[in-house]
């Protein structure tokens, strides 16, 4: 075929035009993820007779009721003929100068093998488990390799399009750890015009503010209702910044046997930037070590969880919090601040931007303040195990910017 025109709106156009290798529609409910989908397989088609184009679902249920009814109805648009056959799952066309199409769910990454694409599009990803999403889309890439006869360069590209489901796979693979091959597009339901003019307000009087932003902006959002720290955006609050030479350095640091946790701020001009965090030390002797040997030449204050002034853990004769007194400052009170003042205080800094936090080099920080919730007795959810971190930063902004300030203040002890 010489020429195919493809109707699509303006995040549809972005994201068949993007040039990643591999590329994300992450949409909102009739923001035509469907379309997008099917229009791009037919694309890559379009490029050689010998293409494979693969199409994937996450059941057959799926690549029977919308995966392949779109693709037939496409080829059918473009004049292309097409016989389906069920036994290979395959659509296999007979128009000059146009590819075929595989169709295989993701139920069984396993059964991923045997055949290779020139393309891929993989639905609906965000509906599987994490793991089993990560597994699947490996398995896809991996396939996708063919090198069609009359192609000089193969672009081997793969996307996934989804309706974003809270924090998991494919937020992970776009936004939190994404590099120069992953790409993404939003789509919002507004930007479909064919949709019924009531659709948008139905949505919004049947669906929690919370999952608007999902189901309609399109957006990766805490689908669990009600978020710990519903203001926190990665980027408003993100930064690059670093520690100084000799500038005095804040760790807030949350005692837990195996699981110790720091997070390392500096306060420029009267506000917080946390700069690197430390998780997973084994116990206090560690963490002590670990922050010399980073830092033999800084002035260091710690503000760690007061239950370390309990005996240790190890069996050590001094407290977790005296250890800590012999080679640092300690900023201690005689009990931690009540978890809804640390919560308030950390949600200020948060709201009006004053805490930035290196994008970086706080990973966890940055997933824990996105993603915990409460639980159903109204208190942090402690399952996910985003909390240490988090309660290890509450205590060094609660020191300095609590919104209820404390009633004791005491004299803070300098170290040898």
């Amino acid at each position: 075929m010489s020429t195919l025109t493809i109707k699509a709106t303006k995040p549809q156009a972005d994201f068949l035009t993007m040039p990643n290798k591999y590329r994300l529609f992450c949409a909102g409910f009739g923001a035509g993820k469907s379309e997008a989908m099917a229009n791009g397989a037919v694309i890559d088609a379009a490029k050689s007779s010998d293409a494979l184009i693969g199409c994937y679902a996450p059941t057959y249920g799926l690549i029977k009721l919308i995966t392949l009814p779109r693709l037939q109805q496409k080829l059918t648009e473009h004049g292309v003929r097409y016989k389906y056959n069920q036994l290979d799952s395959a659509l296999y066309t007979s128009s000059g100068g146009f590819g075929d199409f595989i169709l295989r769910t993701l139920d069984n990454p396993n059964r991923i093998v045997g055949y290779e694409t020139l393309t891929a599009h993989v639905d609906e990803l965000d509906t599987l488990r994490t793991e089993h999403a990560r597994i699947a889309w490996n398995q896809v890439i991996a396939r996708n390799r063919q090198q069609p006869k009359g192609m000089s360069e193969p672009f081997n590209q793969a996307s996934a399009y989804t309706t974003p489901e809270g924090f998991k796979f494919c937020y992970d693979r776009w936004v939190a750890n994404a590099n120069e091959y992953y790409g993404m597009v939003s789509a919002s339901t507004y930007s479909n015009p064919y949709l019924p003019k009531d659709y948008i307000d139905s949505l919004k009087a049947s669906y929690p503010a919370n999952l608007i932003d999902a189901y309609i902006e399109g957006r990766f959002v805490n689908l669990t209702s009600g978020a710990v720290y519903p203001d926190f955006d990665r980027k408003l609050n993100g930064c690059l910044d670093r520690e100084e030479a000799r500038e005095v350095l804040h760790i807030g640091m949350d005692f837990n046997v195996y699981n110790m946790a720091g997070v390392i701020c500096v306060i420029r001009d009267g506000n917080p930037i946390a700069v690197r965090e430390l998780t997973g030390i084994r116990d206090t002797p560690a963490m002590i070590e670990a922050i010399e040997q980073m830092y033999p030449d800084h002035k260091i204050f710690i503000y760690p969880d007061a239950s370390g002034r309990n005996a240790s853990s190890k069996g050590a004769s001094l407290t977790d919090i005296n250890m800590l007194r012999q080679h640092f400052t300690v900023r201690a009170r005689p009990a931690n601040p009540r978890i809804k003042d640390r919560l308030m205080s950390v949600n200020a800094v948060i709201g009006t931007r004053l805490f930035k936090i290196n994008s970086e080099r706080c990973p966890d920080l940055i997933d824990g303040l996105e993603q915990q919730a409460y639980d159903k007795n109204g208190m942090p959810d402690k399952t996910s195990g985003v909390d240490h971190v988090l309660d290890a930063i509450g205590y060094f902004i609660h020191w300095h910017y609590p919104v209820n300030k404390p009633q004791i203040q005491l004299i803070e002890s300098t170290g040898i």
